[in-house]
């Protein structure tokens, strides 16, 4: 991951932003229990700890990783089973992702 020094993190209402100068890296939408509805890393800053660091800005407000909402693309099932975090049984229903 580059030098912190070279992007920010802004956090407002249950998001998560790390930017640059030029271009939005990633973002995550957060519950207030953690659970994590969205997650996304633009594709030119992959696999280089940004969205390690998106998940734990949403540990560091609320204390916890909670459950990962569905659906997962591939590459996100990839990156929480590296990570070591469970991801639902998508046969079972999700509740309905509620603003925080």
């Amino acid at each position: 991951m580059s030098n912190p020094a070279d992007y920010q993190i802004e956090i407002a209402d249950g998001i998560v932003v790390i930017k640059n100068q030029n271009t939005t890296i990633g973002y995550s939408r957060f519950t207030n229990a953690g659970d994590v509805e969205y997650i996304y890393v633009n594709s030119m800053y992959r696999r280089q700890g940004y969205g390690a660091l998106l998940l734990d800005q949403v540990r560091r407000i609320t204390g916890q990783i909670g459950t990962i909402h569905t659906p997962v693309s591939p590459l996100g099932t990839a990156f929480f089973s590296a990570l070591g975090i469970a991801l639902p049984n998508p046969a079972v229903p999700q509740p309905d992702a509620k603003a925080t």
